[in-house]
């Protein structure tokens, strides 16, 4: 019976609301903690294989160059014919096992991040669905961030832990490796291998802040847009529509600034790293270079080294800057992580009231539909004690803001008080009755909204008939007595249009009548009207008032928050609104 959408609730979310109240990346990225771990093993294991790799190459060129250097590594196997295609054979093979265990290991990783952005953004649907208040997050901001911020968190999961644990055990590996074959060269590497990360934390605080700001500035854009579309009307109206876009230009251009600054900071910094890993492979290439040739006869453990060694040496220099180089591009992912989870965070430790229950369907709940609540308060609005019988029919009356509205959400379970208590059909209402409450009654809200389905599914919450035909007949007497037949008649598909979320070409009288036929149409045992009559003319009023007459004739209890006086005379009892 109820006409209140449920929502569908996640039995166990995989994103821990803890973590998202802390707004640490660490604590955020737990769920998927040990696929990530997997998947950062398997990167550093395919990175450890380039060093055999890279002497396999070595070999085969040292090979080549043997006959004119004179200086071919002994052992009967560099001596045969058969030496250069062994090495090559041997690249290829631990080249196919690299990039086995690299492709392994990104595809854990990335369906890791899927799973993770996934669970995050169905809580925020979910909270959405609910009817959590999102602090200072309107429509677009969160939009946004369950829309775009949220898929910036996949770039860090995939690169960011996988290239800091490349970072912590490859270039360690390297060094030592080098500095068995070259004192010299592991020294330049030990020098100019530092200078990355060092550079990449100073330039991370600048790139951290830029980044929070951009993502403030999305939020806001949507935030913008959102408002302006929904006042696209009254702009109109006013004539002021030149003067919205020329806001909406301005805040575009600032969105436009802050996304170049962080760009110009990740360039910059990119600039500075690839200069260190440049100096750092050159240094080594010149000194492989001219110790092959005889020129310098130091830094090898044994004066100059052999090609072998140079051209090994020569490979692995370039792999040593390389997790390094990783590390510092993931940062800047890092960074917009970061923004996100703060984000993210603010929204989990912000003002926060969903409704009562699990927003599922239930059973109604038994008992006479009596309405009673005690030392009731929200905010800063209080509402003396009152009590509402089975079938009475009760206006709610006071100036805007005095709190109507909010008492029929805060006995529909739609949201909390801050104090005092509501009993329902002899029971306090809470999260346990809810949903068995809520399919008792029916709601028609002064801001409608709807559901993208067809006219005809909307107004039978779903439970289609057999035909067309039939549903039409036994939806005609509800669309009479809201006044909405007529409506109906003058949209291109009848019961078959779609209206879209804010009921596109109806005005906001005629989407309430609508949803008022809805209510009307499931016979519920308690009706909270908000506004019924409002923006209606008088005959149309009068037809409307006459159908919420008639469905509390039949025994509905019928609560109308109204400014409407000729609506709330015709009531059997009048309560004032408690005020501020």
């Amino acid at each position: 019976m109820s006409v209140i959408p449920a929502v569908e609730t996640s039995r166990e979310m995989a994103c821990d609301h803890g973590a998202l109240a802390r707004g640490t990346l660490d604590a955020l990225a737990e769920p998927a903690r040990r696929p990530l771990r997997r998947a950062a093993a398997l990167g550093v294991a395919a990175g450890l294989l380039w060093p055999a790799q890279a002497a396999a190459l070595a070999w085969a060129l040292a090979w080549a160059l043997s006959g004119a250097l004179s200086d071919a590594p002994t052992g009967s196997l560099w001596n045969g014919a058969a030496a250069p295609w062994i090495a090559l054979c041997a690249f290829a093979a631990l080249g196919l096992a690299r990039a086995g265990l690299a492709s392994a290991g990104q595809a854990r990783a990335f369906r890791a991040a899927e799973g993770l952005v996934g669970s995050l953004r169905a809580g925020l649907v979910e909270r959405a669905g609910r009817g959590s208040a999102n602090g200072s997050a309107g429509p677009g901001a969160l939009a946004a961030l369950a829309g775009e911020k949220l898929d910036l968190l996949a770039p860090w999961l995939t690169r960011y832990g996988p290239a800091r644990a490349r970072a912590m055990v490859l270039p360690p590996a390297i060094l030592a490796l080098a500095l068995s074959q070259s004192w010299a060269v592991a020294l330049v590497l030990l020098v100019a291998g530092p200078l990355i990360p060092v550079f990449m934390a100073l330039v991370g605080i600048a790139a951290r802040e830029a980044s929070r700001r951009q993502m403030v500035e999305v939020g806001a854009l949507n935030d913008l847009l959102v408002d302006r579309l929904s006042a696209l009307p009254d702009l109109r109206l006013l004539d002021a529509q030149d003067r919205a876009g020329a806001d909406f230009a301005r805040a575009a251009e600032a969105l436009r600034a802050r996304t170049m600054a962080v760009l110009a900071v990740a360039f910059l910094s990119s600039t500075v790293l690839e200069l260190f890993a440049a100096i750092g492979v050159a240094m080594v290439a010149v000194w492989c270079g001219f110790s092959v040739l005889g020129v310098i006869g130091w830094g090898g453990w044994s004066g100059g080294v052999t090609p072998f060694a140079a051209i090994w040496l020569l490979l692995l220099a370039p792999e040593f800057f390389q997790p390094l180089r990783d590390l510092a591009a993931a940062w800047h992912d890092r960074a917009a992580a970061e923004a996100v989870a703060a984000e993210l965070a603010a929204l989990e430790n912000g003002t926060s009231r969903p409704l009562l229950g699990a927003g599922a369907a239930a059973a109604p709940l038994d008992g006479p539909a009596a309405i009673r609540w005690r030392g009731l308060r929200r905010g800063s609005i209080r509402w003396p004690d009152g009590d509402i019988a089975p079938g009475e029919r009760v206006a709610l009356v006071g100036p805007s803001g005095s709190g109507k509205t909010t008492l029929l959400r805060l006995v529909a379970g739609l949201d909390r008080p801050d104090a005092g208590a509501i009993e329902v059909a002899g029971r306090a209402l809470d999260d346990a009755c809810a949903d068995a409450w809520r399919a008792r009654l029916a709601f028609a809200p002064q801001t409608p909204a709807f559901a993208d389905e067809s006219l005809r599914r909307i107004l039978t919450d779903g439970r289609l008939g057999t035909n067309a035909e039939a549903d039409a007949a036994a939806l005609a007497p509800a669309l009479a007595a809201a006044g909405a037949a007529g409506v109906v008649a003058t949209l291109p598909r009848g019961l078959l249009a779609r209206l879209g979320e804010s009921g596109a070409g109806l005005s906001g009288g005629e989407a309430r009548r609508i949803l008022l036929a809805r209510a009307l149409h499931a016979r519920p045992d308690v009706l909270l009207a908000d506004e019924p009559t409002a923006d209606l003319d008088a005959a149309t009023a009068a037809t409307v008032a006459e159908g919420l007459l008639a469905l509390a004739a039949t025994g509905a209890t019928l609560i109308v928050a109204t400014h409407d006086a000729a609506l709330a005379a015709r009531m059997d009892r009048v309560i004032a609104a408690a005020g501020r």
